[in-house]
């Protein structure tokens, strides 16, 4: 199985053409044998990544507004390669807009050779989904998303009706923002392999933060793409969010397991992968001269967020600000010496009233206290009565939205939909992070 997708098959497709003789006014059949092929475009959405749209390659041009929503038909077959029988599921994906386009995908001005059809998607559309959870690993995983796309209407071009095209041939894929980061970082620190993706901003002719973010329980494992884009952490690579920080590094470890895997138990107060992940990120920001050390910053969720609170409690003065989600640091881990440590490091915590896994009344909640308890000047917690859909997209059968799992509230962080009123203005957590610095007066 292809990681990323499908194997690129070898498939022909029969097209048959309709000629008109002007002269008799008869009409003359050709068949004609061509082939035709698909690729997808993958989006990572706040719950996870989806495949919004195939760019499918006709073989020859066909004019603008020659397509329309029920021209084709989109099955799909899903399948996981991890499972002992590995089809998850298969049907028809609903066609929302068609249109003549580039090879690029690209509305075509007068005609073009490939058509974009786009589907719908939504976070229980499972059929769109470009990853699996797997419970007997507790992982994700890129699934195999086999596509067969069958004309049901004709589409009229200068040479006749274009019919019968059936296309299943996959020739890769585009995943949106995921694609700008690089993604077989490899480091060994004590006999420990830590993996990561980094994004890497625009050079300029100023320093660059480092913006580090720890990924949670379902995205460990040996490919950083899935630490990036089994939720939505690619956005930090977005235009809108770089644009807070005028452009920033994005480093993206990812621990084989979990980083909860403490020296004595899973989640112990400790984590086997500590140094190592110090180390990485010791040589990440030694290797990009152009990271300014005085801004560096890092977060995580759940899990990501259990490390993100030991990495502040061992190393609080190497990082300029913290932004641990759902933490999963019990706070009877933390010692009163441990509050001392992290009191003058900004940090912003968020969580979910909802979430029944981390319940935040026994790890954020009594953290944050007794560090505003201890004098820290800079700590915010935004806990959220529960996790909805932000965008008006989505929405429950009662028309109020769409409500996901109270332990996703790396929803929030990722469309910087956190802030917090500060001295009479609004401030966003992206914001308040890009305003942090290690010489900040």
């Amino acid at each position: 199985m292809h990681k990323y997708g499908r194997k690129a098959g070898v498939w022909t497709l029969a097209v048959c053409t309709v000629l008109m003789s002007f002269g008799t006014g008869a009409f003359a059949a050709e068949k004609k044998e061509t082939t035709g092929s698909y690729r997808t475009v993958t989006e990572v959405e706040d719950w996870g990544p989806a495949v919004t749209k195939l760019i499918v390659d006709i073989g020859r041009p066909i004019p603008i507004q020659s397509v329309a929503t029920d021209t084709f038909k989109v099955h799909v077959v899903r399948s996981d390669g991890r499972l002992e029988d590995p089809v998850l599921e298969e049907g028809y994906r609903n066609v929302t807009k068609a249109y003549v386009a580039d090879a690029s995908g690209k509305p075509a001005v007068k005609a073009g050779k490939h058509v974009v059809l786009e589907m719908e998607i939504g976070p229980t559309l499972t059929l769109g989904s470009a990853m699996n959870f797997s419970v007997q690993t507790y992982l994700n995983d890129w699934i195999d998303s086999s596509y067969t796309i069958t004309q049901q209407k004709p589409i009229a071009t200068a040479k006749g009706n274009l019919t019968g095209l059936v296309v299943d041939t996959f020739k890769g894929e585009v995943r949106e923002l995921v694609d700008d980061f690089r993604t077989k970082g490899k480091f060994t620190h004590n006999g420990v392999r830590l993996t990561y993706a980094d994004y890497t901003p625009a050079k300029d002719k100023s320093k660059n933060p480092l913006i580090i973010w720890l990924h949670g329980m379902g995205e460990g494992g040996t490919d950083p793409t899935v630490a990036i884009a089994g939720n939505k952490a690619v956005n930090f690579a977005s235009k809108g969010v770089q644009g807070f920080f005028g452009g920033a590094y994005v480093l993206a470890p990812q621990t084989p397991t979990f980083w909860m895997d403490g020296l004595e138990g899973f989640g112990d107060g400790t984590s086997k992968y500590e140094s190592a992940l110090m180390a990485l990120i010791e040589s990440y920001v030694k290797k990009n001269k152009d990271i300014d050390t005085n801004r560096i910053y890092i977060g995580g969720d759940s899990n990501g967020g259990y490390m993100t609170m030991l990495m502040i409690r061992d190393y609080p003065g190497y990082f300029a600000a913290a932004f641990p989600t759902c933490e999963a640091l019990k706070d009877t881990l933390i010692t009163d010496a441990d509050i001392e440590r992290m009191k003058n490091l900004p940090i912003w915590f968020v969580a979910a009233k909802t979430d029944q896994l981390v319940p935040p009344a026994e790890y954020a909640v009594p953290t944050y206290e007794r560090l505003v308890a201890a004098g820290a000047k800079d700590v915010h917690l935004s806990l959220f009565d529960n996790v909805v859909d932000t965008s008006g997209l989505y929405t429950k059968a009662d028309g109020t939205p769409f409500e996901y799992d109270g332990h996703w509230s790396w929803i929030y962080v990722y469309n910087n939909d956190v802030s917090e009123q500060m001295n009479g203005t609004t401030i966003t957590l992206m914001q308040w992070l890009a305003g942090q610095s290690l010489n900040k007066k």
